[in-house]
């Protein structure tokens, strides 16, 4: 493989490809297939963040996600930030996110302080 930056979709894909048969062989680390193998993989990288990036999802969706993913209920967070109104108004985008509850989120919730300062 001539590993040179992508220009195109057919060059992405044919990448792609290729780097699905190199995991296939299995090459080891250090050798010259396998950083070929890294190569190629920042390649494809650098490709997809210029070409598909993906949005920073919206600070108090993900607030919502974490607490879903950790079984938490607004009565929970009300032990951090407040009382249940608040939060429930919080998460109802009727107050705002404040650096407070960015760093409560941030540490409680293990948020990455970029998506709530987003």
């Amino acid at each position: 493989m001539n590993l040179r930056p992508i220009k195109t979709d057919d060059e992405y894909e044919a990448m792609l490809e290729w780097v699905d048969t190199q995991f296939d062989l299995a090459p080891e680390f250090n050798s010259q297939e396998g950083e070929q193998l890294q190569i190629a993989l920042l390649l494809i990288k650098a490709y997809e963040d210029a070409h598909y990036p993906i949005p920073t999802p919206d600070p108090i969706e993900a607030v919502k996600l974490k607490m879903e993913e950790k079984g938490l209920l607004n009565k929970d967070l009300a032990l951090w930030i407040g009382s249940k109104s608040y939060v429930s108004a919080l998460l109802n985008k009727k107050k705002p996110l404040t650096l407070k509850l960015v760093k409560i989120f941030h540490q409680e919730l293990g948020i990455p302080a970029e998506v709530l300062l987003s």
